[in-house]
């Protein structure tokens, strides 16, 4: 029987349990769920940096998003919240469009 002591998607047991297999879970603490799902970013991160083509890439940026939704959630805040924040953010800061490369700046 395979180990894999991480944070799944919700239907994952249903999907498992359609196969006829058995499985266990268990419900985490607000922490515990809170430091999975910063693993589980981690993990979706690596696999979207790994990634060989578009498809691969978009599926990967989406559990990345999908992380990003139940982190937000956590924090008791809206995916419409943190979009606010990121658009405030790039009105200020600017976004990431003009690829721009900061080399170095003289401070003299």
């Amino acid at each position: 029987m395979p180990t894999y002591n991480k944070l799944v998607r919700d239907r994952i047991p249903e999907i498992i349990e359609q196969t006829g297999k058995s499985y266990r879970t268990t419900v985490l603490t607000e922490e515990a769920y809170i430091t999975e799902l910063k693993k589980k970013a981690q993990e979706e991160l690596n696999e979207f940096l790994e990634s060989q083509s578009k498809e691969e890439a978009m599926e990967e940026l989406a559990d990345l998003l999908e992380i990003v939704h139940a982190l937000a959630n956590t924090y008791g805040a809206s995916i419409e919240q943190v979009e606010e924040i990121r658009r405030k953010k790039a009105e200020k800061r600017g976004g990431f469009q003009e690829r721009m490369f900061l080399i170095d700046v003289d401070d003299e």
